[in-house]
């Protein structure tokens, strides 16, 4: 993951080196290998970049990338299909400097504008400053896997891939008492009536599967939904052969392009089915043994330890397990809520966090899970 920070305003004491540098300094974390700003010519938009390296390594693949003499760029997620829309791109005559997905996003979006949506197959948020017309695009990817947080007022619009980021911008911290008490009465951590809504009154995020148009000079900000599931996709009945070879054939391909990467990749495994299938596939596609990673819990009824032995001596990958206990929950919890800043439902955030933190310390950048 990456981290993406910016401010949008006509009043140019609002956007300021020293305000970004505040935004990407608590966002080190997301992107450890380095940080950019940039302020555009007339001073009214300000981006900020904190880059994990995973697709093209090079200086030229950092951000804030500029493409076209018009637009400046701010990405954070994959585009597992940006080899094909590349190919695409330079038939039609466009041109790139680098091998990096991001500037393959830019560039669809200067062919085809926000219906470069469509033909996008990953994860991501992403900003596109349109120096030409003076507008931000900003877009969500269809399941919302890469968060976008943002304010707006009168004066500003500012944004982040996390809330904290937009605090240490000078955005005032107030909680929004309506999802408190339907957290605490009915769990609830979403607003099902407002995808805008978050456990803080003054931020919203950019929900699923929407983008967003804002232009400083008037300060008119749209959001906007791009796509949504067609429950009467086909009237076809296929037949059990058909349903499990195309489902097959759409997996092993999911998986090929996720396996897209310049840094060490490996798995979560947590023994059920699709951790499994997961491993299996990049297996079977690579003949390459992996790392895999798994939260354990010895003395439980539930837990995965013999199914997680079973599939990692079928794939012949290497398995390294974490135990959580009470006393490491209780090491970890005001660090967990730190990074989480919103209520959670459960407490697998906190295995999650165990076996991503196992991850880091033998050097795998990239997960693939289930």
């Amino acid at each position: 993951m990456c981290g993406i920070a910016g401010i949008i305003s006509s009043n140019h004491k609002l956007v300021t080196t020293q305000r970004l540098e505040k935004m990407t300094r608590v966002l080190a974390h997301r992107g450890p290998d380095g940080e950019r700003h940039y302020i555009n010519p007339t001073g009214i938009a300000g981006l900020g970049h904190r880059r994990l390296c995973i697709i093209d390594l090079s200086e030229g693949a950092a951000q804030p990338m500029h493409y076209a003499n018009r637009y400046t760029i701010l990405h954070n997620g994959e585009i597992y299909n940006y080899k094909e829309l590349r190919e695409t791109l330079q038939q039609k005559g466009y041109s790139f400097r680098t091998q990096s997905d991001t500037e393959v996003i830019v560039a669809a979006y200067d062919c085809y504008g926000d219906q470069c949506l469509l033909h996008f197959d990953g994860m991501f948020a992403f900003t596109i400053w349109d120096e030409k017309v003076q507008e931000l695009f900003a877009a969500r990817d269809r399941f919302g896997e890469k968060p976008f947080f943002f304010y707006a007022d009168d004066e500003q619009f500012v944004f982040a891939s996390e809330m904290k980021a937009l605090w240490a911008a000078g955005i005032e911290k107030k909680m929004n008492e309506k999802m408190l008490f339907n957290y605490l009465t009915l769990g609830y951590t979403l607003n099902p009536t407002d995808a805008q809504e978050t456990f803080f009154s003054s931020i919203h995020k950019l929900p699923a599967r929407h983008f967003l148009r804002y232009r400083p000079n008037s300060n008119e900000l749209v959001v906007e939904m791009y796509w949504d599931i067609d429950m009467q996709t086909s009237l076809e009945q296929l037949t059990d052969e058909a349903a499990v070879q195309q489902f097959r054939e759409l997996f092993a391909q999911s998986v090929s392009r996720r396996l897209r990467s310049d840094v060490p990749l490996g798995t979560s495994l947590s023994g059920g089915l699709d951790s499994s299938a997961v491993l299996a596939t990049m297996t079977g596609l690579t003949n390459t043994s992996y790392k895999t990673f798994s939260a354990t819990f010895p003395g439980f009824a539930k837990d995965e330890s013999p199914y997680i032995k079973q599939v990692v001596d079928t794939c012949h990958a290497e398995n390294f397990q974490v135990q959580p206990t009470a006393d490491t929950i209780l090491n970890d919890f005001e660090k967990i809520c730190y990074h989480q800043e919103e209520p959670c439902q459960s407490s697998s955030v906190w295995a999650q966090y165990s076996v991503y933190e196992l991850a880091r310390k033998h050097g795998v950048k990239v997960l693939l899970d289930g």
